[in-house]
């Protein structure tokens, strides 16, 4: 069995790439409201696109967040990847995360939503550990980490995906769905997943303060950080036009 190291331990927490209950209460002053609901499906505003709900909020803050610390650490492993499946994962990272957060940050500002420019600290404790490891521990932490916490999300982005009446947050949610598989996929390809463990960090995680899973607000007026595309991207991100022309013309 895999023996994942001490600090990934005590950092994993289900839903650490999105976590989007916490996300959704992480950024209420900055769109102007005084109270929020603890029920997602609360409507925060009704736009041109369809209903724009706390989840669909929490859900456009956590795609950004999960961008902010698995793109470094895609530019990581390639730097200190052993093996030819942790580069290949690496690349996938940095590609796909780059094509996902250009969506994020077109969308964000037509739904009026502020955007992290950090991660959690949950999250920047994952790329602490990787950053930490050297050699075969760093193959190892990497792909169980990031099995991990995009394991733990996917069942949420089909959530998001099958219940938003928003179609922008629908193609937002329709390209996380793909790079969320792409990423899980190759973490599996690398040979050094441990199923086990992973799974069962996955699904009984340890308790962290909702101040460790949030991403901080910005400072008002503070430039966006843009996630550059590899030189030989593959990825692109989302067509918005159908998206563009509202529920009505989606059919919903």
């Amino acid at each position: 069995m895999v023996q994942l190291s001490r600090n990934m331990v005590g950092t994993v927490v289900v839903g650490g790439a999105l976590a989007l209950t916490l996300g959704a209460l992480a950024y209420p002053s900055m769109l102007g409201l005084d109270t929020v609901s603890t029920s997602g499906d609360r409507i925060i505003a009704n736009t041109q696109w369809g209903p724009f709900t706390e989840s669909d909020r929490a859900f456009v803050v956590a795609v950004r967040a999960a961008g902010l610390w698995e793109h470094p650490v895609g530019l990581i492993g390639l730097q200190k990847g052993q093996s030819k499946g942790v580069l290949t994962a690496s690349q996938h990272l940095v590609d796909g995360h780059a094509a996902l957060d250009e969506t994020c940050r077109k969308i964000a500002p037509m739904l009026n939503v502020t955007l992290p420019n950090i991660a959690s600290p949950q999250q920047e404790g994952f790329v602490n550990t990787l950053k930490a490891d050297q050699g075969k521990q760093f193959d190892v932490d990497f792909a169980n980490i990031l099995r991990m916490t995009h394991g733990s999300i996917f069942n949420t982005v089909a959530k998001v995906r099958s219940t938003t009446k928003n179609t922008l947050v629908r193609a937002l949610a329709d390209q996380a769905n793909d790079t969320v598989l792409d990423h899980i996929t190759v973490m599996e390809q690398t040979g050094l997943v441990d199923f086990d463990t992973t799974l069962f960090t996955q699904t009984t995680p340890p308790k962290l303060p909702k101040s460790d899973m949030t991403p901080p607000v910005p400072p008002a007026g503070q430039p966006l950080v843009v996630l550059p595309p590899p030189p030989n991207a593959t990825s692109t991100p989302v067509d918005l036009g159908p998206a563009m022309n509202g529920p009505a013309a989606n059919g919903s």
